[in-house]
């Protein structure tokens, strides 16, 4: 694992080890790493929806669409 060294004003130092010790990390890096890997979760929903939105219609979504993900959500469930 590779190291990276960052300097924080004080009031966000202080509030870096507030939340390491009131949301239950070990180590202020592990709390910089999570908010990391959050921000990747939301980079890549982002390019998703682009994705999506880019994208040419695929079929209409009427009231027979909804039906069929109810029923597909139903039967993942029961397997």
């Amino acid at each position: 694992m590779s190291s990276m060294n960052i300097s924080l004003p004080d009031a966000l130092k202080s509030f870096v080890d507030a939340q390491v010790a009131s949301r239950g990390f070990g180590t202020n890096s592990e709390y910089v790493r999570e908010l990391i890997r959050k921000d990747q979760d939301v980079q890549r929903l982002r390019g998703m929806i682009l994705d999506g939105a880019a994208s040419p219609i695929a079929g209409e979504v009427d009231e027979a669409y909804f039906d069929g993900l109810r029923k597909l959500a139903r039967d993942s469930v029961g397997s």
